[in-house]
């Protein structure tokens, strides 16, 4: 699994993830793999980070369904635009890259299957399997770590200076806790709008 989370303070946004890849037993560390679990887009509003957390395939994926837009259709700067253009991907990711949409028969939509944050100039954003946009107004983490890394930067929140500190803190400490998360940590800043 992993430890992502973002922060908005400061006038500032940050992202920041573990780069631990498990699979089941196995660990492969950033010693044997350049893994990433954040990339970024060049959207028409600035760039945006985005950052997972579950299976690795989804990783290749959504990078590629997302880059493969049109750029002007690129649009993630507040929770209706992110949820437009993550609806719009979801046939893609369907008919392209051949996603399982099925979990159960009780479902109330498909499933994209897959946990998201994205961080750039406008915000800080979390979208879920079921398409849910949450815009967060502090932080938030997602992964196996997301626990320990909330915890810790609510502790922390009040006396991390800025939003990359308070990040930083978040996912070394979901690498100090969790099985499945470790360092070295990725962190990524964008100033916020005002």
């Amino acid at each position: 699994m992993t430890t992502v989370v973002v922060v908005k303070k400061a006038g500032q946004v940050a992202i920041a993830a573990d780069t631990l890849v498990t699979f089941g037993d196995t660990r492969l560390t950033h010693r044997f793999e350049d893994n990433s679990k954040i990339f970024a887009l060049d959207t028409p509003d600035g760039p945006t980070y985005v950052g997972m957390a579950g299976t690795v395939a989804h990783f290749p994926v959504l990078r590629k369904a997302l880059a493969g837009l049109p750029r002007e259709e690129l649009r993630l700067s507040g929770k209706d635009e992110v949820f437009e253009t993550f609806t719009r991907l979801h046939p893609i990711l369907k008919d392209k890259f051949f996603l399982q949409t099925k979990e159960d028969d009780g479902d109330p939509y498909e499933s994209s299957q897959f946990s998201v944050l994205l961080a750039n100039a406008s915000g800080i954003y979390g979208l879920y399997s079921y398409r849910e946009v949450f815009e967060f107004k502090e932080f938030w983490g997602i992964g196996s770590g997301r626990s320990f890394a909330l915890g810790a930067m609510h502790a922390a929140s009040k006396h991390a200076k800025t939003a990359r500190e308070l990040a930083l803190i978040g996912v070394q400490t979901g690498c100090e806790f969790d099985k499945n998360s470790a360092g070295p940590v990725e962190v990524f800043t964008v100033k916020l709008k005002k």
